[in-house]
């Protein structure tokens, strides 16, 4: 059991389970407008994500505490350089115009984990309602723009309806995370659960959800996507409403993030059945 439980927290924090359900996000976007499966394009994300998100939780680590480093992060610092390697060459693979439409989205992630800029002092995480705002934009950007344009197809009405929808999702989907770091999080930052409270950021992702459910059934899209649909709206509704200040280690780190992979095998097995 201890190998099992040092195994799966790896996965966690190397960001495997996180670099998951982004992977999920950019099939299910496949799905939504019958795109061909690009499978460079789509490893390439799922790499740049372990990378990035890496580089965001553990460079800063890295920088001022180089050699007390335990054992577990340069596992992870080992790992993601192997995976920045495979991004590279993916990275290769795919459209030039693809690969441009990256550059705002990486400096964006840069951006949020360090103050690059001259005279900033702050990170863009740092700054007062930011976070969940780019962290949003970023997870568009990598699981539905970067699809859309690789396969060629222009933006019209339905696609830009589908990327408002992305965005409200995502950023129901960072509250859980939001309400269990409330008693961590400086009061700087502003966080929707330290401005409003728990209850009504709860009641703020359900609004938030209502329009989601409203923007699917205008979207235009293959018939077989809205039973899984409802079953990822009611998912995200109870474990939004579930979520707590003292919830469990995993509660977000692997249920919440979960529900991307779930929603995807739902559209899997619906389109099989």
């Amino acid at each position: 059991m201890k190998v099992l439980k040092t195994v799966f927290d790896f996965y966690i924090n190397a960001s495997i389970h996180v670099a998951l359900a982004v992977y999920a996000f950019v099939r299910i976007t496949e799905f939504y407008f019958n795109l061909p499966y690009h499978q460079n394009l789509d490893f390439f994300v799922f790499f740049a994500t372990i990378t990035g998100y890496n580089f965001v939780k553990f460079a800063g680590v890295a920088k001022l505490h180089h050699r007390s480093l335990t054992n577990n992060l340069k596992i992870i610092q080992i790992f993601s350089l192997f995976c920045f390697v495979a991004m590279c060459y993916y990275a290769s693979k795919i459209q030039t115009e693809t690969l441009f439409f990256t550059v705002p989205f990486f400096l964006l992630t840069a951006l949020y984990a360090i103050p690059l800029l001259s005279g900033f002092e702050k990170s863009l995480r740092q700054i007062s309602h930011l976070k969940n705002i780019v962290i949003a934009l970023v997870w568009l950007g990598f699981t539905v723009i970067l699809s859309i344009i690789e396969s060629n197809k222009e933006l019209d009405f339905n696609i830009s309806l589908f990327l408002i929808q992305r965005f409200l999702i995502v950023l129901v989907l960072i509250l859980p995370f939001d309400i269990r770091d409330v008693k961590y999080d400086a009061i700087s930052l502003q966080t929707i659960p330290q401005k409003i409270g728990v209850e009504q950021t709860k009641r703020l992702g359900i609004i938030l959800m209502v329009i989601v459910l409203v923007l699917e059934y205008i979207i235009e899209s293959v018939a077989t996507v809205k039973s899984p649909f409802m079953l990822f709206f009611f998912m995200t509704i109870i474990l939004l409403m579930r979520a707590k200040t003292d919830q469990s280690k995993y509660y977000s780190s692997f249920w919440v993030e979960a529900i991307p992979v779930f929603w995807w095998l739902l559209l899997l097995g619906f389109d099989n059945f």
